[in-house]
This record gives C-alpha cells, structure tokens and sequence, in this order.
C-alpha cells in the first residue's frame, strides 16, 4: 500500500514514521520544504533512540528512512491508496485540503484525517467521495502511543472502516472506532477535565503543582492536567473545547477566561515556552511559570 501523509509537523512526522517503519511507502508533503527537513530529522533522531534501547536494528531504521519520500506538492498522492491529513487543526484549512485531495487522488483512495475535533461528516461533505472518508485521530507521541481513534463520519462506509481498523492493528495500534460527535470520545472526556482543573487554577482551590500532584498520584495519571495542556498546546485545547461548546451548546464546555487569556497572551505550553510551566531547552526539569507562583 502506497501512504501519503499531509503535514510535516509534530503529527505527521510520527504517523510517516510508524508506517515507513512497518514497511509502508510514504510520501510525507507539507508545502514548506524547512517543515519536511526538520521532520526527517526528527524522525531519524527518534529511530536513533529506538536503536540505543535495542527495540529496532540499525537496518530497520535504514530500511525506515528508505521509505519515506518527502514533496512539497500535493500531486504526490496520486499512486496512493490511503491519504491521511495531519495538517493544522484548523477546519478552514482541513477542508480546502479535502476539496483539492479529492480532485487528485485515485478513485477509491480512503482519504483519512488525524482530526482530533473536527466533524468527519463535515469533512467528507466538501467531497465527492464521503463513503471513502473517515477519521484516523493518532495520539502524541504517535511511536510511543498505542491508540488510534478511528471516526466514522456519517457516510463513511464499513467496509472502510474494516479496512482502517485492520490497518491499524498492523501498525501495532489499538484501534477504537466511534462516531462522528463532537470531541469524539478522546477529548469530549479529557478536555473538559483539562478545563476544570483550569477554572480550579483560576478560582484560587490550589496551584499548579497541587492539582497535577492530586491527579498523578491520586488517579495514577501519568501526567497532570495542566502540564498535560501544555504538552497538547493551549491554543489546541482551546480550540476543541470551542468545537464541543459550539456543538453541543452546553454551558459545561464553556472555555474558562483564564485559558483564553493565555492562548491571547501566546502562552501556548511546550511549544511558546511557557504555559502553566516554563519549559527551557535542554532541561527536563518542571518548573511552574511565575505567573503562578505563590
């Protein structure tokens, strides 16, 4: 099976890398060539770590790298028979890519979207394939993370999502399929938790460091909410618990006021530097941001 993958950044290069290390050819395409240069150097530091641990062989991070081709333009995936889009999340952006890769791609290609939000039906409506169009939602980081939520949009054939969920299991993913609402399962539950523990920040109950402790070793989460936010991007959780408010018109999912002045201020987490923690290069250390600090 020939793959295309649309986006370089942080999803697409894990996804390109999960299917070129499963024997899969790759065409990974992302319209600036700096994105698709960094992503192959993110993807062969990650093979490098794998071959230190011993999980993979020197040759089979070769043979990995030798099955990914990197293009700028979307006529790559004309051969392919599965594109998944791990573009920006942003609807905007995801449909136009939609309209333009059913116009290129074969007939009978399944054209996939790593959405973590986004209405799949809404998606495979700027087509003219919607029976062919389902979501593939990976999570970060996509090596490491055994789940893959497969979303059936309201035409998505089952046959197709027979073929995603076979496939998925052939990447060594845990496939779980549900249906086209908003947030899915995966963040209809964990975004608003993330928000509460927000609002329990911003209404003065406890800092930073109390409310991820409490739910680390008081629900065996791995990661605290907030620090969990910051790794996600606080822009991107702003974003679905906006699609979830819009959707469902409930006050529950209403964004609180202090994530929205943050995501204002571009305190977005890992990826500005600062969020609820500072995160400086090189350091491993959790050090909460001044902001709130008592």
């Amino acid at each position: 099976m020939n793959v295309s993958v649309i986006g370089a950044g942080t999803m697409g290069n894990g996804i390109a890398h999960v299917f070129a290390q499963n024997g899969y050819k790759v065409n990974l395409i992302d319209v600036s060539e700096a994105a698709l240069e960094k992503a192959i150097a993110t993807i062969t530091r990650n093979l490098d770590r794998q071959v230190s641990k011993g999980s993979i062989t020197e040759d089979i991070k070769q043979s990995t790298l030798q099955n990914i081709s990197s293009h700028s333009s979307l006529g790559a995936i004309s051969h392919s028979q599965l594109v998944v889009e791990a573009a920006t999340e942003n609807e905007a952006i995801k449909l136009s890519i939609f309209k333009q890769l059913d116009e290129i791609a074969p007939e009978g290609c399944i054209l996939a979207s790593n959405t973590s939000s986004i209405s799949i039906t809404k998606i495979a409506a700027v087509t003219s394939r919607p029976e062919l169009v389902i979501g593939m939602h990976f999570m970060n980081p996509v090596p490491v993370m055994k789940l893959v939520e497969i979303i059936n949009g309201y035409a998505t054939d089952s046959k197709v999502t027979a073929t995603i969920t076979e496939l998925s299991k052939k990447l060594g993913k845990v496939p779980c399929v549900v249906n086209d609402y908003p947030g899915f399962i995966a963040n209809r539950i964990l975004m608003p938790m993330i928000n509460e523990a927000i609002y329990s920040l911003y209404e003065g109950v406890a800092g930073v460091e109390e409310i991820d402790t409490v739910m680390k070793l008081g629900m065996a989460h791995p990661m605290g909410p907030l620090q969990l936010a910051d790794f996600i991007g606080l822009d991107v959780c702003l974003s679905i618990l906006q699609v979830l408010h819009d959707g469902f018109g409930n006050p529950k999912y209403a964004p609180c006021p202090l994530l929205v002045n943050m995501v204002t201020a571009r305190k977005l987490g890992v990826k500005s530097g600062e969020g609820f923690y500072v995160y400086t290069a090189g350091s491993k250390d959790l050090v909460v941001s001044p902001r709130f600090r008592k």
